[in-house]
């Protein structure tokens, strides 16, 4: 696959442009594949990667066969679905992410979507709703990956040896990732009837994508597709391929659902922009981390405070089970002592965030380390969720200061 991608690279042609954009796409798919069994090398070192990249090359390559010819498609058409494609890219993405839940794989299968589109570009002159076509490419191939993987939630297991603190264990989503804000489609996405919503279109809160993970497939993309996309009951029900009946009883029970999984049972998740209390609390949590003043930091987080790490197993429903496992880590004068942070501020779903960055002891740099998404509750950081840095790059941050 690599040499094939190599090959192709070399044999890129800048003119005319319509080649150059369908020879990119095609590398795009490759890139995807490769990204996803680099993720499966990390995450499983035992794994066969040659031979499935063996298989991902012979795989790509009979479909590339199959779609050799231009199918007599006009260039005023094949310029329309350029167009198309890039006028609806952020949008699809963020459709795709909240699905999935996961920034990798969104960004992988919405270049799979846009992929299937230009192999079916000849059915595009007869579409009336180009948006709602390429909505539905987008979301069988993400209904597709599921029914592939057919992974749902969980709930964090005990880890042996640690306190966890004393309330019930979160649900746990090993696939979990932030999203970029500045990544967000630049105008609102069209909202459904405000009487038909359960919530509001902006969202990408992780309490939000942890709870609507839990539905069936399906009923997800229903929930989505009416509710977070903004599409009427029948275009719901054409996109799925379902009957009006069908597709408003999945909409139904997948409300009923988010109401009970999402906290307090809020209904209300319109999105705003951080107020200015909530940047001074930002604010501070940095300025302690920096100082090590661990009091600080508590003082700023609430008594029932959960942190999660996904996709490590560690897990934490308390204040003081939480800073029981990091205390030592931010103490100097403990032997656990991991170094000096420093914190920059960025946009996540929606949500304050921060980037971490470890300067660890006798060393001058400070390393990406963590992407640390907050929800705040009534001044306090109610939940933590703690990622790798293998995401900086997407979020536009430097690997080092």
């Amino acid at each position: 696959m690599i040499s094939d991608i190599g090959d192709r690279l070399r044999r890129l042609r800048l003119d005319p442009a319509l080649a150059f954009h369908a020879d990119v796409e095609a590398l795009s798919t490759r890139f995807a594949q490769l990204r996803r069994l680099a993720r499966q090398a990390r995450q499983n070192p035992g794994a066969d990667v040659a031979t499935a990249a063996a298989e991902a090359a012979t795989a790509a390559a009979t479909r590339d066969a199959e779609s050799v010819t231009s199918n007599g498609v006009t260039k005023p058409v094949e310029d329309t679905l350029t167009a198309l494609i890039e006028g609806h890219r952020r949008e699809l993405r963020v459709h795709c992410y909240r699905l999935l839940g996961s920034y990798d794989e969104a960004e992988d299968l919405t270049q799979e979507a846009f992929l299937r589109a230009w192999r079916a570009r000849e059915t595009l002159e007869g579409v009336d709703n180009p948006r709602a076509w390429l909505y539905k490419i987008a979301t069988n191939v993400c209904l597709d990956f599921l029914r592939k993987h057919n992974r749902r939630p969980t709930v964090y297991e005990p880890v042996p040896g640690m306190d966890s603190g004393g309330g019930p264990p979160p649900p746990q989503l090993p696939w979990l990732q932030p999203f970029p804000d500045d990544q967000l489609p630049e105008t609102p996405v069209p909202h459904a009837e405000p009487d038909e919503q359960a919530v509001a279109s902006e969202t990408l809160e992780l309490v939000f994508l942890t709870a609507i993970q839990q539905l069936p497939p399906r009923q997800r993309a229903a929930v989505i597709l009416r509710d977070v996309a903004g599409w009427p009951a029948q275009d719901t029900a054409d996109l799925l391929g379902s009957s009006l009946a069908s597709a408003n009883s999945a909409v139904q029970r997948g409300r009923s659902a988010l109401r009970e999984a999402l906290p307090g049972r809020r209904e209300d998740w319109s999105a705003s922009e951080p107020s200015a209390e909530d940047l001074a609390l930002l604010q501070r949590y940095m300025e302690a981390a920096a100082r090590t003043d661990i009091d600080a930091m508590v003082e700023l987080v609430r008594e029932d405070a959960v942190l999660t790490m996904p996709p490590n197993p560690f897990w934490f429903v308390s204040r003081d089970a939480l800073f029981a496992f990091v205390r030592p880590n931010l103490d100097p004068a403990s032997p656990m002592f991991a170094g000096r942070w420093r914190h920059l501020p960025v946009h996540a779903n929606g949500q304050l965030a921060v980037a971490g960055y470890l300067q660890r002891p006798g060393t001058s740099v400070y390393r990406a380390q963590l992407i640390d998404v907050l929800r705040v509750e009534k001044g306090k950081i109610a939940e933590i969720t703690t990622f790798e840095p293998h995401l900086f790059a997407a979020f536009g941050l430097p690997m080092t200061l």
